[in-house]
């Protein structure tokens, strides 16, 4: 079983935290790809859209009478046949979201999870307890923890005030709970920073689902 170091805010270790080889033992590339593919695709606006016959301005009036004139047969002006006509099978509003299996999901965040630790880009700190709510004090600390570049601080579900001011306005920053947490966030940032309640308990989490699958897999056989 790894450990890691588990550091205060000034960047000295303070302790150690064991992890779970069921957590952090392996990277599965192509889960985190499935992962990320699904969650940009339901960040997607989808608001592109098309006028038809129905929508284009003109008129709907026959243009001329039907036989007689020799020329070809027309109904509107807002035939797709005609410039500045209705557009046919084109895009209209949609959902790019798709179904994609819990248990997936799951894998996927364990692997970057153990991916963060092989690369040596998981940070472990006791608590984000800062005094008070100041952008460049809490720079000063990340520089403390040696993030030179963008970083995912992860807390718990509840709301920490003085953390939440202290990285809103630093660029490169973002500050989640653990409860919502997604592998495509771990593999956007460069640095992940869990505070050492968040981290454990979105281990016990993971680890309890790694025994759900493998105990359904027991009964299936």
């Amino acid at each position: 079983m790894a450990t890691i170091d588990v550091l205060n805010l000034s960047g000295e270790k303070t302790g150690s935290l064991e992890l779970a080889d069921e957590v952090f033992g392996a990277v599965n590339e192509d889960l985190l790809w499935e992962a990320v593919r699904h969650y940009r695709a339901a960040q997607r606006a989808g608001t592109h859209a098309t006028k038809n016959r129905k929508l284009v301005s003109g008129s709907g009036k026959k243009l001329w009478r039907q036989k007689g004139t020799g020329r070809a047969r027309v109904g509107s002006i807002r035939s797709p046949l005609w410039r500045h006509g209705g557009t046919v099978h084109g895009p209209q509003p949609r959902s790019y979201d798709y179904g994609f299996p819990r248990k997936k999901l799951l894998g996927a965040l364990r692997s970057a999870l153990a991916s963060k630790l092989a690369d040596g880009k998981l940070t472990v700190v006791e608590n984000f307890d800062l005094a008070e709510p100041k952008a460049n004090a809490f720079r000063k600390t990340l520089n403390a923890l040696q993030v030179e570049s963008t970083a995912l601080l992860v807390d718990g579900a509840h709301q920490n005030r003085n953390l939440e001011l202290s990285s809103r306005n630093l660029a490169g920053i973002e500050l989640l709970a653990s409860n919502v947490v997604h592998p495509y966030h771990l593999l956007r940032y460069d640095r992940a920073i869990f505070s050492r309640p968040a981290l454990e308990k979105l281990q016990d989490s993971l680890k309890k689902s790694v025994s759900k699958r493998r105990h359904h897999e027991e009964v299936a056989s």
